[in-house]
């Protein structure tokens, strides 16, 4: 297990590096200028010279590379052009939104998706899946921002169950918090549910034909044992992958939807510095955000390990 964890550690520092320095020059070669920006139009050069040198923008790249991995290291992101705030409180700030947004709709995600893929797969070519798997389809069509609005008009505008938009913050409450995350994240959620409870089905349709689950149903074991006490373990690891995919793209995909609930999250920040060309934050959202992949994907190569041990068999 050690040797296991071992390389799975080098391939993810080495991931990192190789996306640190992919944004870092994808962001460098994007055409525009900071400090013309924030000055304006009708800036004189010399002062937009003097606001580069005080940026730091005007350094060659090699240098601002390494100063801004430097910094990665020491917990100092730098200071925002556009808010003059250190770019870690803007971060951490947004994150108390993204993050809970992402887990809520990941646990809607997880919840709605087993659900229907198990209770499909044992009913196979009968009613009860045809209706499940013609539910996903519809599901995967449905677009999740336009789905927002619908339930924005539901239960906002008609039952004025839930708040239109905004976020009150989690000083009024962890109840309230979650109050306001509940639409968004549902939105969020509905597309991913039925691409996972899809892949669910097949994983578990796959194991159902197995000659040990066929051994066991001859032993007199019933199908609700059999599917719980053997199938889900060995059908979990392609429903693990796709679950990780999704959150990670739940954390990097909320931008839509949290510009159509108003919410004060990371997406909105990134969307607006790329408006107002504070790359600073622009580079240390997306690293974050691109962190946040590889580290999930971490954990489940992790829990292949764990789930089945003859995944880390065969890597070692």
């Amino acid at each position: 297990m050690g040797l296991f964890l071992f390389k799975r550690l080098i391939t993810l520092i080495a991931t990192l590096v190789g996306t640190s320095i992919v944004v870092f020059l994808v962001l460098e070669i994007l055409p525009g200028n900071a400090a013309q920006i924030l000055m304006g139009p009708d800036a004189s050069p010399d002062a937009v010279t003097a606001l580069a040198a005080k940026l730091g923008i005007d350094r060659p790249p090699v240098e601002r590379y390494v100063n801004w991995v430097t910094g990665m290291f020491k917990g100092d992101l730098g200071l925002s052009y556009a808010y003059s705030t250190p770019v870690g409180e803007l971060v951490f700030e947004r994150l108390g939104v993204t993050v809970p947004l992402a887990l809520l709709a990941m646990s809607f995600t997880t919840v709605l998706a087993l659900a229907a893929g198990i209770y499909a797969a044992a009913r196979h070519n009968k009613l009860g899946d045809v209706g499940i798997m013609g539910l996903t389809q519809i599901g995967i069509a449905i677009p999740n921002f336009w789905f927002a609005i619908l339930l924005i008009l539901l239960f906002s505008v008609q039952l004025k169950w839930f708040s239109a938009g905004g976020f009150p913050g989690w000083d009024e409450g962890i109840l309230e918090g979650l109050r306001a995350l509940m639409l968004p994240a549902l939105s969020l959620a509905v597309v991913q549910s039925a691409i996972l409870a899809r892949i669910t089905r097949s994983a578990v349709l796959e194991v159902l034909r197995e000659d040990f689950v066929r051994t066991a149903r001859a032993k007199g074991v019933s199908q609700r044992a059999a599917l719980w006490g053997h199938v889900l373990r060995n059908a979990m690891i392609p429903v693990i992958t796709i679950m990780g995919l999704q959150f990670a793209e739940l954390l990097a995909g909320t931008i839509v939807v949290e510009s159509v609930f108003y919410l004060p999250g990371l997406g909105r920040l990134i969307f607006q510095s790329i408006s107002n060309r504070d790359l600073i934050v622009v580079r240390n959202c997306v690293m974050l955000l691109a962190a946040m992949v590889v580290i999930v994907n971490f954990v489940v190569d992790v829990l292949y390990a764990v789930i089945d041990p003859r995944v880390k068999a065969a890597d070692i």
